[in-house]
């Protein structure tokens, strides 16, 4: 065994790592130095050369939680997977076969959960106007008029997507029924635009339950979407906490997400105590940030009974 560093009881996503390692041997070895048994395979700009994981696993004991699938499709540099609920027929199924490699690689590494993030909505009006209101915020800031206009979009698109909604769950729940043996967690999106707002987390959740579909929840971007107007954090955490399978642990501060923790303004002693205990705790740091900020993130966390 390769003498560790202090164990803790959380994941690190590789997505900390960046561009700075690139063999899976590395960020493993990595990990463990900083105290780390479990890790996700996140997304990276540059995906790692995963040569090398077998043995790297065996001498450290590391083991891979969860991935987060994602990989950009080469016809029009979007994330293939945030068509799942495309209704173009090709970009459904493009979204489909990406999902379909990211479940049998997660399946052949050992690997507990495929984490889907994210959707979009393709009704062109609705983009044309969530740019406007983005634009807007950027240029003139925050205030409470603004903040209602945007929950009021957001409240249209979940009720002017239902078409994609559903056919977003009828896709996961065909991949559900293709792999039986695989686990799926559903993530909010990261704009006012995406699919898979507060309201329709709830409808996916109940559609998909018989095929043992779960909530992740991201603490960075929740709370960006926060100082929106939109659902806090305890929303979330209260509505589909017990649904949770895991949760990705960053701060947060204005427009910015992936800080190290205890940097931001994001409250840990709330997220403490609706966290389920057997939920996967992974951080996920930007990765312009290093070791030390880590390493200073995993001590907040310990230090504040997370």
């Amino acid at each position: 065994m390769t003498a560790p560093g202090i164990p803790n009881q959380y994941s690190l996503s590789t997505t900390c790592f960046g561009t700075r390692l690139a063999n899976i041997q590395d960020q493993i070895f990595a990990a463990v130095g900083m105290g780390f048994r479990r890790l996700e395979l996140g997304i990276s700009e540059l995906p790692p050369s995963m040569e090398g994981l077998e043995e790297s696993r065996r001498e450290t004991g590391m083991t891979i939680r969860s991935l987060v699938a994602g990989c950009r499709d080469p016809k029009n540099g979007h994330m293939a997977v945030e068509r799942l609920g495309s209704l173009v027929p090709e970009e459904s199924e493009r979204a489909m076969n990406s999902l379909r490699r990211h479940i049998r690689l997660a399946g052949s590494w050992g690997c507990g959960t495929v984490v889907v993030r994210g959707s979009k909505v393709e009704d062109p009006k609705f983009l044309r106007r969530a740019e406007a209101l983005e634009a807007r915020w950027h240029r003139d800031g925050l205030d409470s008029d603004l903040r209602a206009e945007i929950a009021c979009f957001v409240r249209k698109v979940q009720k002017g997507s239902q078409r994609q909604i559903e056919h977003f769950c009828r896709s996961l729940f065909q991949l559900a029924r293709e792999f039986p043996n695989a686990r799926f967690a559903v993530e909010p999106g990261r704009e006012i635009d995406d699919l898979l707002g507060f309201e329709a987390m709830g409808w996916v959740l109940d559609d998909l339950e018989s095929v043992g579909i779960r909530y992740w929840h991201d603490v960075g971007r929740i709370h960006i979407t926060e100082q929106l107007g939109l659902p806090p954090q305890g929303a979330w955490l209260d509505t589909y906490g017990g649904r949770m399978a895991g949760i990705h642990l960053q701060d947060a501060a204005d427009e910015q997400a992936e800080m190290p923790i205890g940097l931001g303004e994001v409250d840990f002693q709330l997220l403490r105590y609706y966290v389920p205990k057997d939920a996967e705790k992974v951080l996920e740091i930007s990765p312009e940030h290093g070791r030390a900020e880590i390493l200073a993130s995993v001590q907040y966390l310990v230090d504040h009974g997370f």
